[in-house]
């Protein structure tokens, strides 16, 4: 590898004042459709628990249950099929059950478990480690087989006087619909239209959650979730209608077998329009749980009267308690308002409705949320729950409780300044912001480094780059989804009325926090966000003597505006120069710069360009201009394409003068999408731009052939088009960039690589490096030297991502598109490249490569 760190994993690790580290196994994976979210969960508690007393080791149990040991690297590959394509060849199997449990016996101190959904949450994988007698973190499996079951927590909350929502249980093929009719009429529901949710009795992360309309559409719903063997088990429950949903993280901070739970500040989820839908019928589903979207909006602490906050928290507590929860817990609930159709009294009601044992720990999860609200980092909140379920186990009496202070703590004056830039008003911002935040928490673990997270707000009408605004951002203010709930809760923190209530109700939290004889200091509780102009931050960042780690996809982070800024200031910042980026930031000039470059195996797509506002003019009978555009590219398929963006935003394949007049209108509507079948050819959701591109891009659609990965991770494909989609990173100075292993991606969803695929963990095989069966080492090889051929043209550095198809036979490319600042999100392709190289780099010593390049531009 032309370019390496000095340092492995290992060497960064500093055991010289710890004996042993307490040994923790990491269990992630399982058999539920959350299978994705556990992978997220995992990397994440592996990337801030592993430290110098903490050694996690990882596992993997797959659809089946078949337990696997993986190296860490392993655990950066993002989605389900990856890992299920690569037990085989880099994970260890055991041959049963018992074979695993002998091997956490033997090497592990405290397994830490990380499956959501079924086996994980239902009591299956605590049933087992409890039989062997091995020391884990959260509830044990009696009570978690009741918890986590929808219908028997809400009977056992009842009887102990809690009010839950009106319930009906489907446990059989046959429906009772006459007992279903008589439970419509006994709450006041018109069985022929009234609307009601329909859930399984034991899933999670709102998958398969519907909304039905009367009798007909429940048993659609509920045969179709027992047909398809979600669950066997479906609730159908009362539709709150203008109702407030909410969710509380509850930590049991007691010891040994005295429970004392405190519940941290609740979060409100606030669902808002956007999708057609009317904003009484929207559920807080699976997609807007775990991709960035302007469909909801979080607020922690709620908007709630403090009397109502309180009674939240103390009854979620109370709630813990009863159910013999452990260590920690999420639970949902809705806040009714006073003379609703359910609450008849005059005063909010608080319903409890679903308990999660398992929280999902993704990098801006509940969990991690509540926590930063009262000053505790990732680090911090994932220790207290560790030595919290520690205490309760005599044999780990003799290991001292993991510390809460160091990487974390207070930056010192000799450390290198690192701003970290994100967000930004392009239709990638939230992308950004998931790439930003990722680098900002990895780089907070090398202890010589400060480093300060920032956020760009979205451009004002009329607003010079020089005028922009730039948040500095606390801890606890980067933790969000969508860029626009960050500059929110900025200015939310900066209200006086809303800075008292929130900072009585900290203090609160803390002081019940720090009863429990916890060593917390709360090192990342203080602070408020302060509103910067871009030409103010610039000069900060000039008097600190920082470096600019930017991470703004598309907008000013792109096209050389802002590396034109600091390089006229002489800030050193990581990426590409002016020029490179300008040229990278058009996919046409991009593609006009690297066309000398033919007689050497690199090709551009033949391009053809029209300014969008020609285009949608008149989009009525657009005929002539599809038969226009047919001829010209000598292709009767056609990819279109905004000039400058990214993420596959408004990507889309077209097959006839129909599919045209469909995305044109789209964009003269400004819809925020295309559904799946709004086209002729299937596909995915296709995110268009959040506002109208100034030039559309049209050119041939490259025929590739379907690649399926079949049982036991074979591989079947046909190659009879002999190309296949690639996406390849490039690192090191300008002049001798290093290509990295490229990836063939597998797309699950159609002909374009979707925004789930590209970044969300759940879908999607990316083969890195690509399998001799479908090229070889020397058509891989040719490949990498071309595209460091097109990276040294373009004049790349410090880091980037060329996006091309590849001929199997002779690693000629075309190139699609360059990215001078590429997705850095946790689960993108570019880890896995990185770690497949001769020197493997974890995600922190990657980004750590990064900033040093930059440093030395």
């Amino acid at each position: 590898m032309a370019f390496c760190v000095s340092q492995s994993l290992e060497d960064v690790k500093d055991t010289s004042e710890v004996e042993k580290p307490l040994k923790v196994a990491l269990i992630c994976g399982g058999p539920s459709a959350e299978r994705g979210i556990s992978l997220n969960s995992a990397r994440s508690v592996l990337d801030h628990l592993q430290a110098e007393d903490v050694e996690v080791d990882c596992y993997y149990m797959d659809q089946q249950l078949r337990a696997y040991a993986i190296s860490p690297s392993q655990m950066y590959c993002n989605t389900p099929s990856d890992f299920d394509f690569k037990l085989h060849s880099l994970a260890q199997c055991f041959t049963s059950q018992a074979d695993f449990l002998r091997r956490l016996k033997s090497s592990v101190d405290i397994v830490f478990p990380v499956i959501h959904g079924k086996f994980g949450e239902d009591g299956g994988l605590q049933e087992l480690l409890e039989s062997a007698g091995i020391p884990f973190v959260g509830t044990g499996s009696s009570a978690a087989r009741c918890a986590f079951d929808k219908y028997e927590a809400a009977k056992e909350l009842s009887r102990h006087g809690f009010v839950t929502i009106p319930s009906f249980l489907i446990d059989s093929p046959e429906i009772d619909k006459a007992a279903l009719v008589e439970w419509f009429k006994a709450n006041d529901l018109n069985p022929s239209s009234d609307r009601v949710v329909v859930k399984p009795a034991k899933s999670g992360s709102s998958i398969g959650v519907t909304v039905a309309h009367g009798l007909d559409e429940v048993i659609r719903d509920a045969e179709t979730l027992l047909k398809e063997g979600i669950d066997d088990r479906i609730v159908v429950e009362v539709f709150l209608q203008g109702c407030t949903e909410f969710t509380v993280i509850i930590l049991d901070t007691g010891s040994g077998e005295q429970v004392q739970p405190v519940a941290l500040l609740p979060t409100e989820v606030e669902l808002l329009h956007g999708d057609g839908q009317s904003i009484g019928e929207k559920i807080f589903n699976y997609r807007r749980k775990y991709l960035p979207t302007r469909q909801v909006s979080y607020h922690t602490p709620p908007r709630f009267p403090v009397q109502t906050i309180q009674s939240i928290r103390s009854g979620a507590s109370k709630l813990f308690t009863l159910l013999n929860l452990r260590d920690f817990a999420r639970v949902d609930g809705w806040l009714l308002p006073p003379s609703s159709s359910f609450n008849k009294s005059n005063d909010f009601l608080v319903v409890f409705s679903d308990v999660n044992l398992v929280s999902g720990m993704e990098q801006t999860s509940f969990l991690f949320q509540q926590a930063a609200q009262v000053g505790l980092s990732h680090r911090d909140v994932l220790r207290l729950v560790l030595n919290r379920a520690r205490t309760r186990y005599p044999s780990l009496s003799n290991f001292p409780q993991v510390g809460l202070h160091g990487v974390d703590g207070s930056p010192q004056t000799s450390k290198r300044k690192v701003y970290v830039l994100f967000g930004g008003g392009s239709s990638e911002r939230q992308v950004s912001l998931m790439s930003g935040t990722n680098v900002w928490l990895n780089l907070r673990g090398c202890k010589d480094l400060d480093v300060s997270p920032f956020v760009l707000a979205p451009q004002s009408r009329g607003e010079s780059p020089e005028s922009r605004s730039i948040w500095a951002l606390p801890y606890a203010c980067v933790l969000r989804h969508t860029v626009e709930e960050v500059v929110d809760g900025c200015l939310e923190a900066l209200d006086p009325r809303f800075s008292a209530v929130s900072g009585s109700l900290k203090a609160q939290v803390m002081s019940e926090l720090s009863s429990s004889g916890s060593k917390v200091d709360y090192n990342v509780g203080s602070g408020v966000p302060t509103k910067l102009s871009m030409s103010e931050w610039i000069q900060h960042a000039k008097d600190d003597d920082a470096i600019v780690f930017i991470a703004v996809h598309g907008d000013i982070g792109e096209n050389g505006i802002l590396q034109e800024m600091l390089e006229a200031k002489r800030i050193p910042f990581t990426g590409s120069g002016v020029k490179a980026s300008r040229i990278c930031m058009d996919k046409a000039v991009t593609g006009h710069t690297i066309s000398p470059l033919s007689s050497n195996g690199v090709y551009s797509a033949k391009r053809v360009v029209y300014k969008t506002a020609e285009l949608l003019h008149d989009c009525g009978d657009n005929s002539q201009l599809w038969l226009s555009l047919q001829d010209k590219l000598e292709d009767s398929s056609i990819c279109v394409k905004p000039a400058a963006d990214g993420c596959s935003t408004g990507v889309a394949r077209l097959c006839c003068a129909r599919d045209l007049t469909v995305y044109l209108t789209a964009l003269k509507e400004k819809l925020p999408r295309l559904l799946p079948g709004s086209l002729g050819k299937p596909h995915g959701i296709i995110e268009l731009p959040a506002t109208i591109p100034d030039s559309l891009i049209f050119e041939p659609f490259i025929q590739t052939d379907d690649i399926l990965v079949c049982e036991e991770s074979q591989i079947a494909w046909e190659g009879k088009h002999r190309w296949v989609e690639i996406t390849a990173g490039v690192i090191g100075k300008k002049g001798a960039m290093h290509a990295l292993h490229p990836s063939i991606t597998l797309k699950e969803s159609g002909d374009i690589l979707s925004l789930e695929e590209k970044f969300q963990g759940g879908t999607g095989v990316n083969l890195t490096p690509p399998p001799p069966l479908i090229c070889s080492e020397e058509a891989v090889r040719s490949c990498r030297e071309r595209i460091e051929l097109v990276a040294n043209t373009l004049q790349l550095e410090g880091f980037a991502r060329i996006d091309a198809f590849m001929n199997v036979d002779t690693g000629e490319v075309i190139v699609i598109e360059v990215n001078t600042v590429p997705g850095m999100t946790p689960s993108t392709v570019l880890i896995h490249q990185v770690l497949a190289e001769t020197t493997p780099l974890f995600p922190r010593e990657f980004f750590r490569a990064v900033v040093d390049l930059g440093s030395k531009r």
